[in-house]
């Protein structure tokens, strides 16, 4: 992850808009925006941010609809999405978490509780980026020890095939690297 962290604010209502940025400006984060859902995907996919604030009302694509596409994209493995609503209705709130969301906050937003989420995820994400780097160098490592398991097994065989043609006292002392009488 990047530091500053980069964060995502969408959401079409500017007053809205204004707030979570200057509130996430105060906090050392680099924030984009979005207006709607289309932009917010277009921006996502432009910027690659660390996290998403996003609005689940806003015109042209949902937040819950931008939330399912992203969360299906592969340039997306695990970037949080915080699921920003006016409504307080359960059935929006389990929308926005089947669609992959990973948290939500209700509008008015609540400075402390908005900069705590974020932490939070974000603390996810590092983490998250942490298991993936290291799931790479075991990857990496494991290409390795096969290689040489590998290597040394067709080594064995040679070895073997040394056995079988010459006598066994022979075979073993070229597998020694010979003998000094």
């Amino acid at each position: 992850m990047r530091s500053p962290a980069r964060i995502l604010v969408a959401d079409d209502t500017p007053a809205n808009v204004r707030m979570l940025e200057t509130r996430l400006r105060h906090e050392g984060y680099d924030v984009v925006v979005a207006r709607d859902g289309e932009e917010a995907l277009a921006t996502a996919h432009a910027t690659h941010p660390d996290l998403i604030l996003l609005d689940i009302m806003m015109p042209k694509l949902d937040g819950i609809e931008v939330c399912r596409r992203l969360k299906s994209d592969r340039d997306f493995p695990f970037t949080p999405i915080i699921m920003v609503t006016a409504m307080s209705d359960t059935k929006d709130l389990v929308a926005g978490f089947e669609a992959g969301g990973d948290d939500y906050l209700t509008k008015p937003v609540d400075h402390q509780a908005l900069v705590a989420r974020v932490r939070s995820m974000l603390r996810i994400k590092t983490l998250h980026d942490i298991v993936q780097a290291q799931t790479r160098e075991l990857a990496r490592w494991n290409a390795t020890l096969e290689e040489r398991v590998t290597s040394q097994l067709a080594e064995l065989e040679r070895v073997g095939r040394l056995k079988r043609f010459f006598s066994p006292q022979v075979a073993e002392l070229i597998v020694r690297g010979g003998a000094d009488d």
